[in-house]
């Protein structure tokens, strides 16, 4: 299934994806790049920082109510439990999955952060019924509009359509917004470095929400800035 990911137009050569779950990102996001996006600018994602900030809080109350022991991380278990709880058809190899594809720290705990990147990959992986049904469980659909902003973003930055965004992408899509501006490029290459978190040159949708939610201050809320 991870076979046609366009490899032959990425950067990278003969790049795959690592996990089955992120051969699945790649392929709904191509699926959803093949519609287009509406972005026009980095500038208007940055004026709408505030607002997805403040929508994505709004997950607070779900995170409370998958962390069953409130102490202020989601395991492995619990997410388990959620998803049997609200009758989500996961398969625990799924599951197993988005939680190790979340936990990005690997300290076998979902943060709120982590969380979101959580909530949004369902919100992107929602093709078939089961994944609806999950969709509107979870309670995405009121943070849908947020979530389409983010999708929408990143298929703004994937040029080449290739479900990754590589250095040269950033920097075309930073340079599209400050044109004439000599420190473009020192600003592209930055917020690359942020998003590209295992350094291998190239960012996976994943990658890309966990730059994101620390870019609009999520991160502000568990006292772990930069």
């Amino acid at each position: 299934m991870g076979a046609t990911l366009g490899k032959s137009d990425s950067p990278k050569k003969g790049w795959m994806p690592e996990t089955k779950l992120e051969a699945k990102m790649v392929e709904a996001m191509q699926r959803r790049e093949s519609h287009g996006c509406s972005v026009k600018s980095f500038n208007t994602i940055i004026l709408k920082f505030p607002k997805i900030d403040e929508s994505l809080r709004k997950c607070k109350a779900i995170f409370e109510q998958f962390d069953e022991d409130s102490n202020g991380t989601i395991d492995q278990e619990e997410l388990k439990k959620s998803f049997s709880k609200l009758e989500i058809s996961f398969t625990e190899e799924e599951i197993n999955d988005l939680f190790e594809a979340c936990d990005i720290n690997e300290d076998m705990g979902m943060k709120f952060n982590e969380f979101i990147v959580l909530l949004c990959l369902v919100y992107l992986l929602k093709d078939d019924p089961a994944a609806l049904h999950a969709k509107s469980q979870i309670g995405i659909p009121n943070l849908e509009a947020t979530f389409e902003t983010l999708v929408d973003t990143f298929v703004f930055l994937d040029k080449n359509k290739d479900g990754y965004v590589s250095k040269n992408e950033m920097v075309q899509a930073i340079n599209e917004t400050t044109t004439g501006e000599r420190s473009s490029g020192r600003i592209a290459m930055k917020r690359f470095e942020e998003m590209d978190w295992d350094k291998n040159g190239m960012v996976n949708f994943k990658e890309f929400l966990f730059a994101f939610t620390s870019w609009v201050g999520i991160e502000d809320e568990e006292n772990e800035e930069a």
